[in-house]
């Protein structure tokens, strides 16, 4: 498998969550605005991406770790391992690291050779939040259900996303399928559409894609929240979000962890 270097690219800058904010993210020890970790999860995926194809997009499963941030501007590089066989497909390990050589998020891609059995899963139903509270303990309760309103993919307009990430593999337009970054905004969104945050960091998403989504097809996202908890003064909460395409097609199932609350800025 091929390496792949990319010139990071921060595109929330004019996000409602400030830690992509240059000035709001050196308050909290950083050397400026973040660029967002489902981006960097994004120039994860090219290397999988370009070695399986559209195999990959339908079938396979992408787990990325945020350990450091990734700035604007810097050249990263995604470096794999070498491929090894599991029992029931491939697995190839990732690294993704800045230019001056420091591991900014590890993961795995992995190919099945034959499609995963769906998962024994009802996401509880509910709908967008139209007053969402402040998100705390009790707002994000285990067992919490969250969901996000559906919306198409357009293969003709996806040009705007792919250029946003940086992405020039012909994948994408030739086969006219999403880009599986594009899709991990869901996870995002159905959080942050949900409860009113403040600044807050990714921190992981562990992927297992069930169908490519295509052009024309609708997408919603539905989500349970899983775990929430206090480590060292964060705030962390952990989603079980399905992504749904035509209103009943599992299209990926994402397990998404985020620092929902920083402990305090530094004084």
């Amino acid at each position: 498998m091929r390496g792949y270097r990319v010139v990071a690219h921060n595109t929330a800058t004019t996000s409602l969550n400030k830690i992509h904010d240059d000035e709001v993210a050196r308050r909290y020890g950083f050397g400026g605005g973040l660029v967002p970790g489902v981006d960097v999860y994004a120039y994860m995926t090219r290397v999988p991406a370009e070695a399986w194809g559209v195999d990959w997009l339908a079938r396979g499963s992408m787990r990325a770790r945020f350990l450091t941030p990734v700035y604007d501007g810097d050249e990263v590089e995604v470096v794999p391992g070498e491929p090894v066989a599991s029992p029931t497909g491939q697995i190839v390990g990732l690294e993704l690291r800045d230019s001056a050589g420091r591991t900014c998020a590890v993961g795995e891609a992995g190919l099945p050779d034959e499609p995963e059995r769906l998962p024994d899963v009802a996401w509880p139903a509910a709908a967008p939040a139209v007053d969402p509270p402040a998100a705390s303990p009790e707002a994000l309760r285990p067992g919490t259900a969250l969901a996000l309103a559906a919306h198409r993919f357009r293969a003709d307009r996806a040009g705007d996303y792919l250029a946003e990430v940086r992405e020039q593999l012909p994948l994408y337009a030739e086969a006219g399928v999403a880009h599986p970054g594009w899709l991990l905004r869901d996870a995002n969104y159905v959080l942050s559409s949900n409860v009113v945050l403040g600044p807050w960091i990714h921190v992981e998403s562990v992927t297992h894609h069930h169908a490519a989504v295509r052009d024309g097809d609708t997408v919603d996202a539905r989500a349970t929240v899983i775990r929430e908890w206090e480590r060292k003064g964060h705030r962390f909460v952990e989603l079980d979000v399905g992504l749904f395409v035509g209103g009943d097609r599992l299209a990926a199932r994402v397990t998404h962890t985020a620092i929902y609350r920083p402990r305090a800025e530094p004084a």
